[in-house]
């Protein structure tokens, strides 16, 4: 299962169905969001002004290390960084942000306990019963009375010193929800050069007040 998460926990795009034997860089590449940013067919906003400066930034979406850099996907600075340092800073709002989805995924496996473990069914039927339980998802998540029941307070990470959600602790037996491992790729100098200019503005005109003592 390979999803997009918005800022609301829903998922916006699901990809099931990847076969096994494919690698783990594989299974972005292969998926239909991959071919869509390619082909820039998703729609997506035009550039705009980061603001306060004068650097136009194309949306993007957050991901972690194992994803390639590019215009469109923003991953963090590979290595250890020396803290308050620019790059130790834009880890942590990369992070800060990608809490969402690991959220999301956190909420599903603790509801649809079918997902912590491998499903011993057709696949065609294990994709079927993971697109029925997205769209389940998204139906209680989507309102305010029902999520107070299927994500109450608590369940979800909060912000500040970092209240980690109790999904956290109640999902340490799955073996079906496992993270894509880093691939290593050269990134393209125009993705490089706008990480840099988001970096820049997190350490200045996007600065957050407690974000020196949270790297």
């Amino acid at each position: 299962m390979f999803a997009l998460v918005d800022a609301s926990y829903k998922l916006i795009f699901v990809d099931v169905g990847c076969q096994g034997r494919i690698s783990d860089g594989g299974v972005f590449n292969d998926s239909i969001l991959k071919q869509k940013i390619s082909n820039n067919s998703l729609n997506l906003p035009s550039p705009r002004l980061l603001e306060g400066t004068n650097n136009i930034i194309p949306y993007y979406f957050v991901a972690d290390s194992a994803f390639p850099l590019g215009i469109h996907i923003m991953k963090p600075y590979p290595g250890v960084h020396p803290k308050r340092s620019l790059k130790k800073i834009f880890n942590y709002r990369l992070s800060r942000a990608r809490r969402v989805d690991e959220n999301a995924f956190g909420i599903l496996a603790s509801v649809f306990r079918v997902l912590r473990k491998p499903m011993l069914l057709q696949p065609e039927t294990a994709q079927l019963i993971v697109m029925t339980i997205r769209h389940l998802h998204n139906f209680l998540i989507k309102s305010t009375n029902s999520a107070k029941i299927y994500a109450p307070p608590g369940s979800i990470d909060s912000e500040g010193s970092i209240t980690t959600g109790r999904w956290r602790l109640e999902n340490n037996d799955i073996t079906s929800l496992l993270p894509i491992t880093n691939t290593p790729r050269r990134p393209s100098l125009s993705a490089q050069i706008i990480r840099d200019k988001i970096a820049e503005y997190f350490c200045t005109v996007g600065k957050l007040s407690w974000q020196d003592h949270m790297n």
